[in-house]
C-alpha cells in the first residue's frame, strides 16, 4: 500500500479524503464554492409558460400515459405496463415542466460577476485539491 495513505485507524479529523493533512483546504474550498454557488444562483430568474401543442395546452394530454398507468396498477400491482405507463408519463410531464423554463441572469457589474465565478471555481479547486495526497 502507498505510504501516502494513512490507515483509517490512526486518521485524524484533520486527514481529509484519507490523506495527511488538508481539512483548512477543505473547509475553506468548501465556503467559497457555497457563496459562490449562493450568488451565482441569487442572480438567476426562472420563469416558465404552458407548453402547447398545435396551439393548445398539453398538460392535460401529458397527464393520459400517467392516469391509465395508475388505473394499471389499481388493478394489477405487479403489472409491467401500468408501472411503464406511469413513469413514462411523470418523465412526460418532469421533461415538459423542464423543456418550458426561460432562465435569464440579472444584470450586474463585471466585477460582481467575476467575484462570483473566482469564488466558486476557486472554492472548487480548493476542495479538489484538498483530497490530494501529499
Amino acid at each position: 500500500m502507498d505510504d501516502r495513505f494513512v490507515d483509517a485507524r490512526t486518521r485524524r479529523l484533520r486527514d481529509v479524503g484519507g490523506t495527511s493533512g488538508g481539512l483548512g483546504t477543505f473547509l475553506l474550498g468548501f465556503v467559497m464554492a457555497a457563496a459562490g454557488g449562493y450568488l451565482l444562483l441569487s442572480q438567476v430568474t426562472v420563469t416558465s409558460h404552458y407548453w402547447q401543442l398545435f396551439g393548445y395546452d398539453a398538460f392535460g394530454l401529458s397527464l393520459v400515459p400517467v392516469l391509465l398507468g395508475v388505473l394499471l396498477l389499481f388493478y394489477d400491482g405487479r403489472g409491467i405496463l401500468g408501472w411503464l405507463l406511469m413513469l413514462g408519463g411523470l418523465a412526460i410531464i418532469g421533461a415538459g415542466i423542464l423543456m418550458n423554463l426561460t432562465i435569464f441572469f440579472r444584470p450586474a457589474s463585471l466585477f460582481a460577476t467575476l467575484m462570483i465565478l473566482v469564488l466558486l471555481v476557486g472554492g472548487i479547486g480548493l476542495v479538489a485539491r484538498s483530497l490530494l495526497p501529499r
